[in-house]
Order: C-alpha cells, then structure tokens, then sequence
C-alpha cells in the first residue's frame, strides 16, 4: 500500500452483494469488514461500503454525482474488454472523444448493484488532465 491513500465511503443497498460486485467486476480486494460495513481496495483507494439502504440515492436523482478513476491507456483498454467480456450493463459504453486530438480521453461508466455510478477514464495524452483550462 501506498500513502497518502484517497478513501471513499457510501452507501449500498445490500453489503454483501456490492462486496461480491466490486470484487468480481474489478478485481477488488477485500479489507476489514464489520456486519455492517467493509473496506475494499481498487485502482489504488480504499473505498469503504455501508449497509445503509435508507441513504442509497436513486440514480435518476444522483445528478453528477459518480466516482471513479483516471487509468493509464493500457489499463483502460484492458478492463474495458475484461468488462464486456463479463457482459457488464454499461451507462456509458467505452467511447473514444476528441480521435487524434491533444485532448483525445477514453471513457465508460458502469453502475453498482446500488446505481453508484462509477466512470472510468483514461487520457491518451496524460499531461491533458493536469492542464488548466
């Protein structure tokens, strides 16, 4: 593990369907767990789930609201096959914007068993996602 670690903490429906989800779709590891909550380990963050269905949020009323994570190139490519391969119900499909372009990015976005919206993306360029506009 590496620190600083970026951690987040939501909540889901059902603990032990969103453990299984995160561990099978994308290979998380699972950390402490409690009844009521565990931690898990993905792209480099501990994000802590919670069993607290009363505060699931439903997608149509989430907004913005998502999380995620900027891959390498090569990392999005592959996990974006791994997950077509697992017949994964995408929001946002893998999609290529800005083709041969400085600001060229790759993108998809899935849901948990909950409807957290998770995006993942990737710059071709990395510097782009440091770059003020």
């Amino acid at each position: 593990m590496h620190f600083p670690m970026f951690h987040l903490a939501f909540p889901v429906h059902q603990l032990d369907e969103a453990k299984n989800f995160y561990q099978h779709v994308f290979g998380a590891t699972l950390g402490r767990q409690r009844d009521e909550w565990c931690d898990i380990y993905m792209f480099g963050c501990q994000i802590t789930l919670h069993q607290e269905p009363a505060q699931v949020i439903p997608k149509a009323d989430q907004g913005v609201r998502h999380f995620g994570a900027v891959l390498t190139w090569q990392q999005w490519e592959i996990l974006s096959q791994k997950l077509a391969d697992k017949n994964v119900e995408f929001e946002l499909p893998p999609v290529v914007s800005h083709v041969a372009q400085q600001n060229e990015q790759a993108k998809m976005a899935l849901c948990d068993p909950s409807g957290n919206i998770i995006e993942l993306k990737a710059y071709r360029y990395p510097k782009t996602a440091l770059e003020l506009i």
